[in-house]
């Protein structure tokens, strides 16, 4: 009998292309997985909750990495690495946002291996889910975080449909900010999605986060010149500085005109299963100067409609705290 701590035998694959890595993905279907940095992959199988029998490595393939200024912005490989991200001079001058939010990404090192899109990519870490648990996201009939004697200090406030889970990515909330696109590849065809289409909650399918399916491919990460040099706010809360994921976080993009906002985008993080827009703040703010009154006076709006569970109610205020610092000037 084989031991438990010895990793399953799996094969692997190290294409070159985005079209071969794309056709062996879809050949695939669920009996592969699609490897970027691998910093979520080993967990799962370390912990035999999930099975995969090949895995198809993107890490050859370099027309996935690195990062280009475009007539119309910058565009970013999905292999790129969360230390390049957050120290890339162009991202730092122009779209500091998602500098500073892949820079809170758990640890240095997990940066150095870990990339922008399996940063994007990486399933839910609700504990019950990941630990092979019958719930509904995994295909049973029932959600242990969301009972009554259910453990959701971390899980969503908003959007729940049966599963209370939330997304884990700290890229994420700067990228719907920053109205990014993520280019995906299938086989010869691409199309383009917007980062707040991209990411999917359970209402409209339980068994997935992203629009991602067999054969995709996340190649690239495109922001718009549009918010270029704008005024940003990034703020992650969590229990510890290094290695864990947000309670709540907020990523605030704001374009000035005079002493007034223009226009802007405020996002929280961890509080629902995608990164959530708090669109009547965005509105609410237009034509006000960015100043605490401000801050104060749109707060409320950012927890309208929350619904917390037994053990995270103090996100709803957390939301409204962050919303007002990402307000002061």
């Amino acid at each position: 009998m084989a031991a438990h701590d010895v990793m399953p035998d799996i094969e692997l694959f190290q294409p070159v292309t985005v079209e071969d890595a794309s056709a062996l993905a879809e050949r695939l279907g669920a009996r592969g997985w699609v490897l970027a940095g691998g910093q979520d992959t080993y967990g799962w199988l370390k912990d035999r909750a999930k099975h995969p029998q090949a895995m198809v490595d993107l890490g050859s393939i370099d027309a996935l990495q690195g990062i280009e200024e475009t007539a119309d912005g910058i565009r970013i490989g999905a292999m790129t690495t969360l230390r390049d991200v957050s120290r890339s001079d162009v991202i730092r001058a122009r779209y500091g946002l998602l500098a500073e939010a892949a820079s809170k990404v758990a640890s240095p090192q997990i940066r150095n291996q870990g990339t922008l899109g399996g940063n994007l990519a990486q399933d839910t870490r609700c504990w019950y889910y990941r630990r092979g648990l019958s719930c509904y996201r995994a295909g049973g009939n029932i959600c242990y975080a969301d009972s009554p004697e259910g453990m959701n200090r971390e899980h969503a406030i908003f959007g729940a449909s049966r599963c209370v889970a939330v997304s884990p990515s700290d890229t994420a909330t700067a990228l719907v900010a920053l109205d990014a696109i993520m280019v995906i590849q299938n086989g010869a065809s691409t199309r383009r999605v917007p980062a707040q289409k991209f990411f999917i909650g359970p209402a409209l399918n339980i068994t997935h986060m992203t629009v991602l399916r067999a054969g995709d491919i996340l190649t690239h990460v495109e922001i718009p010149a549009s918010w270029a040099g704008a005024d940003f706010y990034f703020e992650k809360v969590a229990d510890r500085n290094v290695w864990d994921f947000a309670l709540v976080s907020i990523a605030a993009a704001f374009k000035i005109d005079g002493d007034t906002i223009r226009e802007a985008r405020l996002v929280c993080g961890a509080v629902e299963c995608v990164p959530r827009r708090l669109t009547a703040v965005e509105n609410a703010v237009l034509g006000k100067p960015r100043n605490d009154a401000t801050g104060e006076s749109v707060a409320s709006l950012a927890s309208s409609g929350a619904r917390a569970l037994n053990y995270n109610q103090f996100k709803a205020p957390l939301m409204e705290n962050l919303v007002k610092r990402a307000l002061r000037a």
